[in-house]
């Protein structure tokens, strides 16, 4: 699950090297993939809005 995190919070920065891509690809689960990367997504929108929400007040 570490080795998912990792890719996922790489592929958001774009600094994934292309053989890493590669080997994700070709061991990996896309779903595991395709999950982490929703939940990585969302928890940065939450952070984005609380992070709004304390410096409008």
């Amino acid at each position: 699950m570490w080795r998912v995190i990792k890719s996922v919070l790489a592929a958001f920065f774009g600094v994934q090297k292309e053989s890493r891509r590669h080997e994700d690809f070709s061991r990996g689960r896309a779903s595991h993939f395709i999950i982490a990367g929703i939940l990585m997504g969302a928890g940065l929108v939450l952070l984005i809005a609380l992070v709004a929400s304390l410096a409008a007040r």
